[in-house]
């Protein structure tokens, strides 16, 4: 009732299909007046292409830059900036992505992430998230958390990763032993990346 049969969907060519993926949101006369007659009262609605933004297309050379995108929950850290490089800490290991990376989607976990752009470079420690690049040189990370390095105190983290270590010790069941070896993890590695012992 709300949307263009199968058929119809299936009949569209596939360069008019391609044109829609980015464009408006394509919205058929039937669907207005349903609308109309269903909810009178209520504007049309918006749908996801109303706030989505195109993407570049693949370019047929590599570009010079690469546009890095960093999303946290709550806020943009990074917004379509070009830089020289990143460097993600994948579940795999230290991953660097340059412009005309392959695409990938790697997960990542507690580590730093670094952002190189010339002699300026940006280094936030992430609690864990995806990175996706893209095949055009855009590189999207999501972290749950992150933090510029610069904002840890270091006997802080001397003291978590005591902490964690004798509750790691001292659990007394599987639950209290994951938990403190979770804060293991995170605290050393925030240890290694400042430097600390």
């Amino acid at each position: 009732m709300f949307s263009r049969s199968f058929a119809e969907v299936a009949a569209t060519s596939s360069s008019e299909k391609q044109e829609k993926v980015f464009g408006e949101a394509q919205v058929t006369e039937k669907f207005k007046a349903d609308w109309k007659t269903i909810a009178p009262n209520f504007d049309m609605p918006k749908f996801p292409s109303n706030f989505m933004e195109v993407r570049p297309p693949v370019p047929s050379t590599i570009p010079a830059k690469l546009t890095v995108n960093f999303v946290l929950p709550s806020q943009y850290e990074i917004k379509a900036k070009q830089v020289d490089y990143v460097i993600v800490p994948a579940t795999s290991g230290q991953m660097g992505v340059l412009p005309g990376h392959v695409p990938t989607i790697a997960e990542l976990k507690p580590g730093i992430l670094s952002v190189h752009d010339g002699t300026d470079v940006k280094q936030y420690f992430v609690s864990s998230g995806f990175a996706f690049v893209h095949a055009n040189s855009v590189a999207d990370i999501v972290a749950i958390e992150a933090v510029p390095l610069d904002r840890f105190d270091p006997d802080e983290i001397r003291r978590g990763v005591q902490e964690y270590t004798q509750k790691m010790n001292s659990a007394k069941d599987d639950l209290e032993k994951a938990e403190a070896q979770i804060g293991v993890e995170v605290h050393s590695a925030l240890q290694y990346a400042l430097g600390i012992a």
